[in-house]
């Protein structure tokens, strides 16, 4: 039994560093998002505020990524722009 326990122990004390590692990457993602977005997209000539892309860049940098990634990804794709490949999950 002592042996069977030492492997979960492992297990639990290594998923808190990888999620960790996840959260870092998203977050840097989010940002590089951000980044094209704003540079590329939001101050275009001719553009109107977009509501729904504001709520996305209000949420990366509050640190909300799983709602902002998916809105910014999205608008930029719409725009013509490729996502950056070296974040790219």
């Amino acid at each position: 039994m002592k042996y069977l326990l030492l492997p979960i122990v492992g297990l639990a004390l290594a998923l808190p560093q990888a999620a960790n590692g996840q959260v870092k990457d998203d977050k840097a993602y989010c940002a590089e998002l951000s980044s094209l977005y704003r540079r590329y997209v939001q101050n275009s000539p001719g553009r109107r505020f977009d509501v729904e892309a504001g709520y996305a860049l209000e949420n990366c940098q509050k640190g909300n990524t799983a709602a902002a990634i998916p809105v910014l990804e999205k608008k930029l794709e719409a725009s013509g722009f490729s996502l950056p490949k070296e974040f790219k999950p």
